[in-house]
């Protein structure tokens, strides 16, 4: 752990220390992209607009350097259902979408960013190596794409699942591996060392599995965005890793008489909660994990909170702040 300078120790509201921090990963979700059914580009940007505005203070003065990782989750759903809506929309693989996604949103990001700072920013479309056997054994459980009717799914050439109500529970699933490695490490190295902030890892990577004969090969996947996040800030030796979420809190007992908010949190404590049962892999289950994994790698402090209140968490006045 490290204090401020000239400072033995630092201590916030609620016992929460606040390190020195010069590095920081920030994940921004999916959702804080194209919120709301905000499908068209202009009402994206405006998200996006937005959402930097709450970071951009944060990262001027708060932090050396910087990666933004994001979720693409609406963004490649709407071109899956383009993709269907139109005989003449080219049908393009998985990996492809994600790439392309990837690409917009690293845009946005770096354009709306570059304003607020004194430094550049530089957007990476990110490739990360999935396991083949592992890949190949997975099942089929993320759902992606438009909704069906039974008949519809039935005629669907991919494998489908019922995973809500009404007239159209059906959805296109697909496998969704964890991160072996990020292929380009090396580069997300030498931009942050050349001083840049950089936005990379856009909705887990781009998922590819390594030839034989060298090279790689994409496979219809969506990778894990959690996971990838916690590889990057691997990869860059981050002292933060933050979450921004559409919740203020990580919470023990969710949907029930006994929840809790949790804010300051040990990585132990954490552990146990989710151990216990507290974090489905379907909701706050890989972020978790991913926080744990992350302190367990020699991370300082992971936050998991709200856009609205990301300077604050910094501070250790909002969201969940876990640490080692």
């Amino acid at each position: 752990m490290r204090f401020a300078p000239g400072e033995a120790t630092d201590f916030c509201s609620g016992g929460s220390w606040v390190p020195d921090v010069s590095r920081a990963v920030i994940a921004i979700g999916g959702n804080a992209i194209a919120e709301s059914g905000a499908d068209e580009w202009d009402e994206q940007v405006t998200t996006v607009r937005e959402t930097v505005g709450e970071l951009a203070p944060l990262v001027r003065d708060r932090y050396d350097e910087v990666v933004l990782t994001h979720g693409n989750g609406p963004q490649v759903g709407n071109r899956l259902l383009e993709q269907e809506a139109s005989d003449e929309t080219p049908s393009l693989p998985l990996d492809v979408l994600v790439a392309e996604t990837q690409a917009q949103l690293g845009y946005a990001l770096q354009r709306a960013l570059d304003g607020h700072l004194d430094r550049s920013v530089a957007s990476l479309v990110t490739l990360v190596a999935v396991d083949r056997e592992a890949f190949e054994a997975a099942e089929p459980t993320k759902p992606v794409g438009p909704w069906y009717t039974a008949a519809e799914a039935e005629s669907k050439p991919f494998e489908t699942r019922a995973v809500g109500d009404g007239e159209r529970p059906y959805r296109r699933v697909v496998r969704s591996p964890r991160p072996e490695r990020i292929v380009e490490a090396p580069e997300i190295e030498a931009i942050l060392d050349a001083g840049h902030s950089l936005v990379c890892g856009g909705g887990g990577g781009v998922p590819v599995v390594e030839q034989p004969s060298g090279g790689f090969e994409g496979v219809p996947a969506v990778v894990d965005k959690d996971y990838t996040t916690r590889q990057v800030a691997e990869v860059v030796d981050a002292t933060d890793l933050v979450f921004l979420t559409d919740v203020p809190h990580i919470c023990v007992g969710y949907g029930t008489d006994e929840e809790r908010a949790l804010t300051d949190v040990s990585a132990a404590a954490l552990r146990d909660h989710l151990e216990a049962g507290e974090f489905p892999e379907g909701s706050m289950g890989p972020k978790v994990r991913a926080c744990l994994a992350f302190l367990d790698g020699g991370g300082e402090r992971a936050i998991v909170v709200h856009p609205d209140d990301v300077a604050a968490a910094v501070e250790g006045e909002a969201g969940t702040r876990i640490h080692g």
